[in-house]
């Protein structure tokens, strides 16, 4: 039974916010930023930086734009009814669809972790001159030792936050030693071009950064601040302050990338290769910055990609998706040590499961798309939260894209 009728009167008892519920109603949105923006979104937006410099920032106005539309919908099914999306997806399309959804998202979100993983480790090994495998051990056991609080949502939304701040000061601090020229800038944002050579690294900057996996988990986190703040307004707008930040970020390492290395024709091809590219020209200062930035991304990926795969994997088991629950955070446990090993042993991302992920993710990802969109314009879910005539037509192209980019992966992995 659809619980809209229960919020609409939890709206009328509160009739606005006050600072701190404010903020408060922010965190789903912040979290689903942070962990969205890991190390992968950071060298492919480097690496568009470095080879096409600031030509291409139109791109994340895009990205954010459906971003957006994808979050705002999540949201509103999160606000609208008390149910998981994973048990509004079993009731209409039945519980093996359910399974099906919740079994993909494990699988590619345990294939990413080693990249996590990774990516953080080595972070942190850069700065401090010791071993990788040292770090992924340490970080992933502290991710682990965070589920032994008492209120999990509580820890990760601070956390999270905590990480964003990380990010934006080490990002803004590198961006104001670069000193972008400003015209070149304002013109890779209003003037949308494509150089030549660059569609793949376009595609691939889209799919990282449309995280339709992403974007659905904001109805769980929604329901949790709800169900831990229940006198919290909370509107599909609030995602929106996430969302924005998640483009600010990635805009900023774009600029500080086109600036520094496109003129000079340094080439990255890890977020690791930016930081060393920065050191000749800014110093040892700038080269630290970035690479605390990188850990940022590192860390917030490495517990968000986590909490995301567990969670959805035991409500598609029907045990629920508290994240108090101790199967949800033995499941999220899992995914976090099995990324460790695979990152300890390989290093990185192994090749094989680099494949087998994106193979997962081409036909899961398209279908949750088509599922959100779907009951978001079922009133009798929805309520007065159903889809406007613009997230109608907005979200349908959003969904041709994310189709799109699903053929053009198929072809890629599967026809060649």
């Amino acid at each position: 039974m659809c619980s809209y009728e229960h919020t609409d009167s939890r709206r009328k008892k509160i009739g606005g916010k006050s600072l701190k519920a404010w903020l408060q109603s922010l965190g789903p949105g912040l979290i689903t930023a942070a962990w969205v923006f890991g190390p992968s979104k950071m060298t492919i937006t480097s690496k568009l930086g470095s080879l096409y410099g600031v030509g291409l920032l139109w791109i994340v106005l895009f990205a954010v734009f459906f971003m957006f539309v994808f979050t705002s919908m999540a949201a509103r099914i999160g606000i609208a009814t008390d149910r998981s999306l994973l048990s509004v997806i079993r009731q209409k399309w039945g519980k093996n669809v359910a399974i099906a959804v919740g079994v993909g998202v494990f699988l590619v979100c345990t294939s990413f972790q080693a990249g996590n993983s990774a990516g953080v480790g080595i972070a942190v090994a850069e700065l401090t001159n010791t071993p990788v495998e040292l770090w992924i051990v340490v970080l992933n056991l502290l991710g682990i030792s965070l589920l032994f609080f008492r209120t999990f949502y509580k820890v990760l939304e601070r956390i999270m936050i905590l990480l964003i701040v990380v990010k934006l000061v080490a990002f803004v601090t590198t961006l104001v030693m670069v000193q972008p020229p400003p015209r070149p800038v304002l013109k890779g944002i209003f003037i949308p071009s494509i150089p030549e050579g660059s569609d793949g690294l376009i595609i691939a900057f889209f799919a990282s950064s449309v995280s339709i996996v992403g974007t659905c988990y904001q109805a769980y986190l929604v329901q949790e601040r709800r169900r831990l703040s229940p006198g919290i307004l909370q509107t599909d707008n609030d995602s929106f302050t996430g969302i924005l930040l998640l483009g600010v970020m990635s805009a900023m390492v774009m600029i500080c990338a086109g600036v520094v290395l496109h003129p000079s024709g340094i080439q990255v091809n890890t977020a690791t290769d930016m930081s060393r590219a920065l050191e000749p020209m800014f110093g040892e200062y700038a080269a630290a910055l970035f690479l605390i930035g990188l850990f940022g991304a590192g860390f917030s990926a490495l517990i968000g990609n986590a909490t995301l795969g567990g969670t959805l994997f035991a409500d598609s088991l029907g045990k629920g998706s508290d994240l108090n629950s101790a199967t949800v955070k033995k499941l999220i446990a899992l995914v976090m040590v099995a990324g460790a090993v695979i990152a300890f042993i390989f290093g990185k991302l192994p090749l094989q499961l680099i494949v087998f992920a994106q193979s997962i993710a081409i036909f899961i990802v398209p279908f949750i798309g088509i599922a959100m969109f779907s009951i978001a314009n079922d009133v009798k879910i929805m309520g007065n939260q159903k889809n406007s005539l613009f997230m109608k037509i907005a979200g349908f192209v959003g969904l041709i894209v994310v189709i799109v980019l699903a053929l053009i992966n198929f072809k890629e992995l599967i026809l060649k």
